[in-house]
C-alpha cells in the first residue's frame, strides 16, 4: 500500500514538473516570436551594439531588414543581402567576400537569433528585473552554437542583449538605440566605387 502511495505520488510530481516545463518552454517560445517580430520591420531597424568577447570588444552600429544586414565597427564595415556577404578591413583595405553559415552571422549580428530558435532549440525562461531571458539549448551536437541567452524587455518585446556559446567560447552583444527607419535595400550591398582602392578577395 505504501509503496503504490509514493508510487502515484511520484507520477503526479513528474506529470506536475513536466507541465511546469511545457509551460516555461511555451512562454519563452512566445516571448522569442514577440522579440523577433519587434526587430522584423519591412522598412527596417537599425540600433547601437557593443561586442564582448574573451579576447577584448567593439562597439558598432547594425541596420537590418530581414536577413539582410549592414554593420560598421572601427575596424571593419559588413554587408550581407541575405546571400552573399562582404567584410571590408579597414587595416588591410581589403574586401572579403564570402556565403557564411549560421554560426558565423550569428557571431556578426545579434539579431540573427530571430533566424535560428524556431528549430533545434530547447527553451528555458526567467525574469531579471524589467527583462526576460530565455536561454537556448542546442538539441544537436552538430550545431555550432551551442546555447544562447536572449535577454528581452518586458514591455517592448526588444532584444536588450544576446549572449552566445560557440565552441568554448562566449560572446555577448548588448544592444541599444533600437529605432525603426526606411532602409534601401543598396545599403545591404557593397559598392566598389565606394571603396576603389580596396583589394577584393572571393572566398566563396
Amino acid at each position: 500500500m505504501k509503496v503504490s502511495i509514493i508510487r502515484i505520488a511520484a507520477i503526479a510530481l513528474f506529470t506536475f514538473q513536466s507541465s511546469l516545463f511545457t509551460a516555461n518552454a511555451q512562454s519563452a517560445k512566445s516571448v522569442l516570436d514577440k522579440a523577433a517580430a519587434s526587430v522584423t520591420v519591412a522598412s527596417g531597424v537599425k540600433a547601437n551594439f557593443r561586442m564582448t568577447t574573451t579576447t577584448g570588444n567593439t562597439s558598432g552600429t547594425i541596420a537590418i531588414k530581414g536577413k539582410k544586414f549592414y554593420a560598421t565597427t572601427p575596424q571593419a564595415k559588413i554587408w550581407f543581402d541575405g546571400k552573399t556577404q562582404w567584410t571590408y578591413l579597414k587595416n588591410n583595405d581589403e574586401v572579403n567576400v564570402s556565403n557564411p553559415t549560421e554560426a558565423q552571422l550569428q557571431a556578426i549580428n545579434p539579431y540573427n537569433f530571430i533566424n535560428l530558435y524556431k528549430n533545434g532549440y530547447t527553451y528555458t525562461m526567467n525574469t531579471a528585473g524589467t527583462n526576460y531571458v530565455i536561454h537556448l539549448t542546442s538539441n544537436s551536437a552538430d550545431r555550432k552554437i551551442k546555447e544562447l541567452f536572449i535577454t528581452v524587455n518586458k514591455k517592448s518585446y526588444e532584444p536588450m542583449q544576446v549572449k552566445m556559446l560557440q565552441g568554448k567560447k562566449w560572446t555577448t552583444f548588448d544592444i541599444t538605440s533600437i529605432k525603426k527607419e526606411k532602409i534601401a535595400d543598396s545599403q545591404f550591398r557593397f559598392n566598389s566605387k565606394d571603396f576603389p582602392k580596396a583589394e577584393i578577395i572571393d572566398l566563396r
